[in-house]
């Protein structure tokens, strides 16, 4: 998630700057941190059975009154686990058995994010299908899922979270919208381009600045994203 090498930010911009990169690189690392081997040997009951992608074991322990919102030392659920592991019949198995699917872990995450930052569109579609929220705010940033996909290009993810009703100009607590994230923090490239034209067509302001008050336009400009800075014009940038 690389900042582009032509940024010459503004003066009083380099805190701003060195806060943003401190998320491009923290971001991922936890909205992805799946259960690493200390956690799966301690995992017993529900969170064993799901983490062994054993879909009858876990309809058997949920019949037998497994709590399906039980929770590891992260805070993970057994659908979150589902999530980390793209386990779409486990999820539904849960969700159907009482796991909440608007549920957070202790760094605020939900399924959403987690499906939506590791780039897996069919588990996004499933936990939206399941009752998870497009609007919740999460992580410790007080972003949204749409920021963090946005964030990392993954367009195909940013146009069914906008259809979904995710807010467009939620601005998180380091000053950024989904539109400045996906301008700042990433590389110019054609998911990043697209992910750009997705907000602002579907009516994310293009005016909303940072906290070193420089608009979307002057963010794309000050990198050399021509083609972005093109459509942040059309779309009524200044």
């Amino acid at each position: 998630m690389g900042i582009g090498a032509s940024i010459k930010p503004a003066a009083g911009g380099m805190a701003f700057l060195a806060m943003a990169m401190l998320a491009s690189s923290a971001v991922p690392a936890l909205a992805q941190t799946p259960p690493n081997r200390t956690d799966i040997r301690a995992y017993k009951g529900l969170l064993s059975a799901v983490i062994r992608s054993d879909l009858a074991e876990t309809q058997r322990l949920l019949a037998g009154g497994a709590d399906p919102n039980m929770k590891d030392d992260a805070g993970r659920t057994p659908l979150m686990i589902a999530a980390h592991r793209s386990l779409k019949e486990i999820a539904r198995a849960l969700v159907k058995g009482g796991a909440d699917p608007k549920a957070k872990d202790h760094q605020r995450y939900d399924i959403i994010t987690i499906a939506a930052v590791n780039n897996d569109l069919e588990f996004v579609r499933l936990a939206l299908e399941l009752g998870a929220d497009p609007k919740a705010i999460t992580s410790p940033y007080d972003g949204t899922a749409l920021i963090a996909t946005a964030h990392l290009g993954h367009f195909r993810i940013v146009a069914d979270l906008i259809a979904a009703g995710a807010p467009l100009d939620h601005v998180n607590n380091l000053g950024m919208t989904a539109l400045i994230e996906a301008i700042t923090l990433g590389d110019g490239d054609h998911n990043h381009l697209t992910t750009v034209k997705l907000l602002l067509d579907a009516g994310a302001n293009p005016n909303i600045a940072d906290r070193t008050r420089t608009s979307p336009l002057k963010l794309a400009q000050q990198r050399g994203y021509g083609a972005m800075a093109d459509i942040i014009k059309q779309a009524g940038g200044k």
